[in-house]
């Protein structure tokens, strides 16, 4: 005895169709409003201008590269400004050391 749910033959009605009725979601990508690495590289930049501009450049140099790598627009730019602080800091921390007795 069948019960009243079972298709009848046995046959599954959903048979012909395919298993997902919509496409897959497409991969997540950040918001470009939302370019944390990129401030946070701009920021090492400006922080590299007076103190430890080695660490401080290569850390923005690191952060805008990444955030570039994520989609972020101002990416490329955090890196170019952290490199060029970067030397200025340096060339800046050379002569304040000249200038002392």
């Amino acid at each position: 005895m069948t019960s009243s749910q079972d298709p009848p033959g046995g046959e599954d009605p959903r048979a012909g169709e395919t298993r997902w009725s919509q496409s897959p979601p497409p991969p997540y990508r950040q918001p470009p409003s939302a370019q944390v690495l990129s401030i946070i590289g701009f920021v090492c930049a400006a922080v590299a201008l007076l103190f430890v501009p080695i660490l401080f450049g290569l850390a923005g140099i690191i952060l805008g590269i990444v955030g570039h790598a994520r989609g972020e627009p101002l990416g490329k730019w955090a890196a170019g400004v952290a490199g060029a602080f970067m030397v200025v800091g340096i060339v800046l921390g050379i002569l304040a050391s000249g200038l002392r007795p």
